[in-house]
């Protein structure tokens, strides 16, 4: 079933006319009306507004999707959460958090992904600042470049790993797991 008609069919059911899931929605009556149609095929967040509004569960509009919409959603949440790992070379979190906050409800398993790019920016943070200590009690520079290209290098495997849609390797693996 197309996704405009499942939208139709679920907004009957809960009586409600176009206009009132506009209202529910922010989005224009216009909008609904084209969606419904299929004369456009609606991005991820509006159907998330959507989903939200007609108290369902988001994947039942991805799953209604052809496998080719579905094969380029994946895509593009594989490139986001690729770049989400990219981001963690360096110890610095407000890039990682920025691209976090974008497009964390939009992407599936983004949570994950951050807290395991999260958790390896602070060992890389750990051993920069024992490294430096190091340096400086003992002039060994070597500890601080070894860490840093050992995480920068987890890092882009990470990223090639995310990007080609295989899973990425988690740098404490289930210590901090999520129980479930």
């Amino acid at each position: 079933m197309k996704t405009g008609k499942l939208i139709r069919e679920l907004r009957l059911k809960k009586g409600l006319t176009q206009e009132e899931l506009a209202q529910m929605t922010e989005l224009s009556t216009r909008t609904i009306q084209r969606i419904e149609n299929g004369e456009v095929d609606p991005r991820a967040y509006t159907l998330q507004i959507i989903a939200k509004a007609l108290e369902v569960d988001f994947s039942m509009f991805v799953d209604s999707g052809t496998e080719e919409s579905k094969e380029n959603l994946e895509f593009k949440n594989n490139n986001f959460l690729a770049l989400l790992h990219l981001s963690g070379v360096l110890p610095l979190f407000f890039p990682t958090v920025i691209l976090w906050k974008l497009k964390k409800d939009k992407t599936k398993d983004s949570y994950n992904h951050f807290r395991a790019v999260i958790i390896l920016q602070l060992i890389l943070l750990c051993i920069c600042v024992v490294s430096i200590w190091i340096y400086w009690k003992v002039n060994q520079p070597i500890p601080l470049f070894g860490g840093l290209v050992a995480g920068g290098l987890l890092s882009i495997i990470n990223t090639m790993r995310v990007f080609n849609g295989e899973s990425y390797i988690n740098p404490l693996l289930k210590m901090f797991k999520k129980d479930s």
